[in-house]
């Protein structure tokens, strides 16, 4: 098929939304779609299609409401049955981005239409997605976007205690110069840099810890530094710049580490970053999940991307840290590690150590030494089983859906999954749920929520009844999180290479989904 424009216009004649999907001037969609609207008032009322023909062109629309058409022109060689498909589509992005189906409405929302619609055609020829797709592509919600804020939150609130021990430093050294020299209110303060001799009244040393956050360097004798100022390595510069930024606008830091609000069903708690670890060794796991599951328990695709990292934060074992992994998984995982990484020493003995002549870690930075994949079809290596049951009842549809923990040493926390409604069909009615249930209006989801998922609790079902068709409740999405990885295996010790001695070292894991739907 050949699509040539989608467009929303009134009974009148009047343009809400035109997307053209090949080269057309604006005229000329003009002109075709005020012709549209003269051969429906020229047409019969009482005809039983809803498509018209010309001499070019081929008009497939469906009325919105009393007075709002949803067109589709398309070359008179396309496929009459993949318009009429394809117009429902349209139709469905319709009532998805627009609360009410009308003028108003439709002229706020237009350029999430216009993206819409671009998702579902391309270049004239219709793509194969479906509403869900959609959705997750003009929400646009990107992994890398959440660890980049909570990395950021996770900055501010090192830089908030940064300042606060720098006040408290200059705190302690009024108190001892004033032990020392017993310093009234007329008594200096001599810095270096090209300043020595400004008078700082020792009332004044507070107000000048928050505005100027540099190391306390005092000389008791008053004496001139060097023309050139201090210097501060950039890592200290760029902290303190940062603060410094923070106050001159008038921030308060202290507010900086007031709790991440959790907003929704985006679950930032999932992708955000460890806080600055406090042993020599910080250990770091993150795996994500993409499943596609068909609806009568085949699995299409099934992977697991994971990287262990590592971050050290004692000068000493930057070069000398040597990771111990104690594997207990039978399954078939392809594992590479960094070229920085001794691969042989690895492959013998299961120890994460940087080569001899390889570069060292960076102090306190995070550190990708080792990365797994897992990939299968047997649906019994699956986390999280999910069976959704519609039965036409007539003018009702019967929907049962369960779920089964097929990983019982998982612990998935803040489950939750989305069954999509038909469009138009008023409100489920719930006769049996396990956890909570929200409706989602606008997304036109019922949102099943389970708090947790563990070995005490491993199946689970739900009951609702909704006039619709089977069809209507796929795709269903899942999202969940765990803190623990799929990959079976434990640090058995972190060693220093030069010593033999055990370092201290904390680990945390983080189990995510990027996509997990059953369709």
């Amino acid at each position: 098929m050949v699509l040539l424009a989608a467009a929303i216009c009134s009974k009148q004649g009047k343009i809400l939304v035109s997307r053209q999907f090949v080269e057309m001037n604006r005229s000329r969609i003009e002109g075709l779609l005020t012709t549209f609207t003269k051969l429906l008032e020229s047409g019969d009322s009482k005809q039983q299609h809803t498509f018209i023909e010309t001499e070019s062109v081929r008009y497939v629309y469906q009325p919105m409401d009393s007075s709002l058409y949803t067109v589709l022109l398309t070359t008179k060689a396309s496929n009459i049955l993949e318009d009429l498909e394809s117009l429902r589509l349209f139709s469905r992005v319709v009532t998805e981005y627009c609360t009410t189906v009308c003028e108003a409405d439709i002229k706020d929302n237009a350029f999430q239409l216009i993206f819409a619609f671009d998702e579902i055609v391309a270049l004239g020829y219709r793509e194969n997605v479906n509403m869900t797709q959609i959705r997750t592509y003009i929400d646009m919600d990107s992994y890398d976007e959440k660890v980049s804020i909570a990395q950021r939150k996770a900055q501010e609130r090192e830089a908030a205690d940064i300042m606060k021990r720098k006040a408290k430093e200059l705190e302690l050294a009024r108190k001892e110069q004033a032990k020392k020299g017993g310093m009234g209110r007329g008594d200096r303060i001599s810095f270096p840099g090209g300043i020595a001799g400004t008078g700082v009244s020792s009332s004044e040393v507070n107000t000048l810890s928050v505005l100027d956050n540099k190391p306390p360097f005092y000389s008791s004798q008053g004496k001139a530094a060097g023309s050139r100022g201090m210097k501060l390595t950039p890592k200290s510069r760029n902290v303190e710049n940062f603060v410094d930024n923070i106050m001159r606008e008038g921030g308060h830091v202290a507010s900086l580490t007031t709790k991440d609000a959790r907003t929704g069903a985006s679950h930032l708690s999932q992708s955000a970053v460890s806080l600055k670890p406090t042993s020599p060794v910080h250990i770091l796991v993150q795996e994500k999940i993409n499943l596609f599951a068909d609806r009568n328990g085949g699995l299409e695709q099934f992977e697991i991307n994971g990287v262990l990292y590592l971050i050290v934060s004692d000068a000493d074992g930057l070069e000398n840290t040597q990771v111990q992994i104690e594997s207990k998984e039978k399954r078939n995982f392809q594992m590479q590690t960094h070229p920085n990484i001794d691969k042989k020493l690895f492959l013998q003995n299961s120890i994460i150590a940087i080569k001899p002549d390889g570069k060292s870690y960076l102090l306190g930075e995070k550190t990708g030494v080792l990365k797994w994949r897992f990939a299968s079809t047997d649906e019994s290596n699956i986390p999280l089983s999910i069976n959704c049951w519609p039965s036409d009842g007539g003018d009702r549809c019967d929907v049962n859906i369960e779920y089964e923990l097929t990983q019982p040493n998982l612990t998935l926390n803040d489950v939750i999954i989305s069954i999509p409604l038909p469009t138009g069909s008023g409100n489920p009615v719930v006769t049996e749920s396990d956890g909570d249930y929200a409706l989602d209006s606008k997304k036109r989801l019922l949102d099943w929520h389970l708090p947790v998922i563990d070995s005490n609790n491993t199946t689970g079902s739900m009951e609702f009844s909704i006039p619709g068709l089977p069809d209507d409740f796929f795709p269903i999405s899942i999202q969940f999180h765990s803190d623990k990885p799929f990959m079976q295996f434990s640090i058995h010790d972190v060693i220093s290479r030069n010593t033999g001695e055990k370092v201290k070292f904390s680990m945390e894991a983080e189990l995510l989904v990027d996509r997990y739907v059953i369709q």
